[in-house]
C-alpha cells in the first residue's frame, strides 16, 4: 500500500513540474510574438498597401542597366529578399517561377537583394538568372524606402500608372491580382 501511494506522490510530482514547464513555455511564446509585433511595426505592414502609390524611382541593376519602377508598357513583379532571411530562400523559387511567367519578360520583373556581402547575395542572384532584373541596395536606400518595406520577404505587383495591385510576403497574395 505504501508503494501505491508513493507512486501517486511521485506521478503527481511530475505532472506538477511538467504543468510548469509548459506555463514557462507558454510565457515565453506570448513574449517572442510581442517582440515579432513591434518589428513588423505599428500595423504589421511589411511593404507598401495595395491602392497606394509607389514613388517613381531609378535603380540600377547589378548589370549595369537603369531602369524604372514602374513604366506604360504594363505591370511590374516586385521581390524584396534578404540574403540572411530564410524564409527569403524558401520563397524564391516561387518567386522565380512567377517571374518567369510574368508578361514583359524580365524587364518588368525587379528582385531587390537588401543587404549582406556579394558573396551572401550571389546564391540568390544565381538562381534569379534570366527570369528578373536584379538591383542591390542597402535597407534605407532608395527603392526599399519608396516600397516602405519593412520586412522579408516582401512582394508587390505595381501597376502601370505606380499604383500598387497587390502586396505581401506571401506569393498567393500576387497571384489572385
Amino acid at each position: 500500500m505504501a508503494f501505491l501511494v508513493a507512486a501517486v506522490i511521485l506521478a503527481g510530482a511530475i505532472g506538477l513540474v511538467n504543468l510548469m514547464f509548459t506555463y514557462g513555455v507558454v510565457r515565453r511564446l506570448r513574449e517572442h510574438t510581442e517582440i515579432l509585433d513591434r518589428l513588423a511595426g505599428p500595423s504589421g505592414k511589411i511593404i507598401i498597401e495595395p491602392g497606394q502609390r509607389v514613388a517613381d524611382v531609378a535603380a540600377v541593376t547589378v548589370d549595369g542597366d537603369s531602369i524604372a519602377i514602374y513604366g506604360s508598357d504594363g505591370p511590374t513583379l516586385v521581390g524584396f529578399f534578404s540574403p540572411a532571411c530564410q524564409p527569403c530562400k524558401a520563397k524564391l523559387p516561387g518567386f522565380v517561377e512567377l517571374a518567369r511567367q510574368h508578361p514583359g519578360g524580365r524587364r518588368r520583373v525587379l528582385a531587390v537583394m537588401v543587404g549582406g556581402s556579394d558573396d551572401e547575395a550571389e546564391p540568390f542572384m544565381a538562381d534569379l538568372g534570366d527570369a528578373a532584373s536584379v538591383v542591390r541596395d542597402d535597407k534605407d536606400g532608395p527603392v526599399p524606402v519608396a516600397f516602405g518595406v519593412q520586412g522579408f520577404p516582401a512582394f508587390a505587383l505595381i501597376g502601370a500608372d505606380g499604383e500598387v495591385k497587390a502586396s505581401g510576403s506571401d506569393l498567393s497574395a500576387l497571384s489572385s491580382a
